[in-house]
């Protein structure tokens, strides 16, 4: 598994190259890998995986056959990147654009309690990730994804509050639940007014970020 987003941005690249067959011109120069990935998570999250067929998504994208076979070498091969590109777009990225921010560690904490609500890509990006790692239950690939994201980004919210001054079982025990805060809002995001979810984030904040 890619364990970078420097590595992943090269694996996803590397995969994309043209495999030695005849593609049909259309789909060379309108549809790309993005395209095919984009439609195969699409059909994860309304009909689950086994859903995530070649001719479906041929179907679905009006091509043919032939033209998946251009950007992958096989169905495994999608799945594969499917998950890679969750990977990245989830977590490498979000948690290089919060370095790039350069926050205060404390404000970077209520920033990161806040993340559940941001809009639609909050959302989208919550069905995904369920139905991902529904997917993670009977699947030893999705499975192995699923557990270095937790670790990455459980290590990630550590880092965090070591840098606050906490010790490093503190610090762990602080992320886990911080982790766990933000999946919760996510699965249970209608659960209370947009007042009481304000004071669900303030109260989490104020406790995480309290002396030990």
């Amino acid at each position: 598994m890619a364990t970078s987003l420097k590595a992943a941005r090269a694996e996803a690249g590397s995969a994309a190259a043209p495999a030695k067959r005849n593609p049909p011109p259309a789909a060379r120069s309108v549809l790309g890998p993005g395209d095919w990935i984009a439609a195969a998570t699409d059909v994860l999250v309304h009909n689950g995986i086994d859903a995530v067929r070649v001719d479906v998504l041929a179907r679905q994208l009006n091509v043919s056959r032939g033209s998946f076979y251009w950007h992958f070498g096989s169905r495994a091969d999608l799945l594969r990147r499917m998950l890679l590109a969750w990977q990245v777009e989830q977590t490498e990225q979000i948690i290089a654009r919060y370095r790039r921010q350069a926050l205060a560690r404390d404000e970077l904490i209520r920033e990161l309690t806040e993340l559940p609500f941001h809009g639609r890509a909050a959302v989208k990006g919550s069905s995904v990730e369920l139905t991902i790692r529904a997917w993670a239950r009977h699947d030893d690939m999705a499975r192995a994804v699923v557990d270095e994201v937790d670790a990455k980004r459980l290590s990630y919210l550590q880092e965090c509050f070591l840098s606050l001054g906490f010790e490093r079982q503190q610090a762990g025990a602080r992320a886990f639940v911080l982790y766990c805060y933000m999946q919760s809002e996510s699965m249970l995001r209608n659960q209370g007014s947009e007042s009481e979810k304000r004071e669900r984030r303030r109260f989490v904040a104020d406790m995480l970020l309290a002396p030990a």
